[in-house]
């Protein structure tokens, strides 16, 4: 394959790599540390990760466990916690604040499974967007010859449409984990 398809292809990969660490954020009724991932807390004035200011542990499939290095962060982490879109309640239990995971009910499922659905669609457009920059990159480079630059093209179009195959396949898949119950 050509460098510029190799490049393309490289793109797009992240794009679905990108992808799959935002369907990871999404609630399937199961304890799972990563759903915290985006939770920033504001430590000393700077957004910081939950996970870089405590550990978070799963001591039974509905139950998520953090533990903050320093006491003095509880309130911080209860703070962002109730003001996400998460839908937990956190308990403080002095050293640790325990989040009980809800089993979902049908509606929340379907609202679960539209949101990986709406994520698909964006990623599926990141995709094709990379692809747009290279055939315009393409098209606008007279040094290539008529049929080799048809050749690229080509290619560029099959790396799109098994890259976009690949983001369907990985949200039927978290679509189907969503709707398990």
């Amino acid at each position: 394959m050509d460098e510029i398809v190799l490049d393309a292809q490289q793109r797009m990969e992240k794009s679905v790599e990108s992808f799959k660490s935002t369907l990871v954020t999404l609630r399937t009724g199961r304890a799972n540390p990563a759903m915290l991932s985006t939770l920033m807390i504001d430590y000393y004035g700077s957004p910081t990760p939950v996970n870089q200011i405590s550990s978070i542990s799963v001591p039974e499939p509905r139950q998520l466990l953090i533990k903050p290095y320093d006491r003095n962060d509880m309130k911080a982490i209860l703070t962002a916690i109730n003001a996400s879109n998460l839908g937990l309640n956190p308990i403080n239990e002095g050293t640790t604040i325990r989040l009980m995971i809800p089993p979902l009910n049908e509606e929340r499922r379907r609202d679960l499974s539209k949101q990986a659905k709406k994520y698909g669609e964006e990623a599926k457009i990141a995709v094709r967007n990379i692809r747009r920059d290279y055939v315009d990159l393409v098209k606008s480079d007279d040094t290539y010859p008529e049929d080799y630059q048809r050749k690229i093209l080509d290619d560029i179009q099959k790396v799109t449409d098994e890259t976009i195959q690949k983001v369907d396949e990985i949200c039927l898949e978290k679509e189907k984990e969503i709707m398990m119950v």
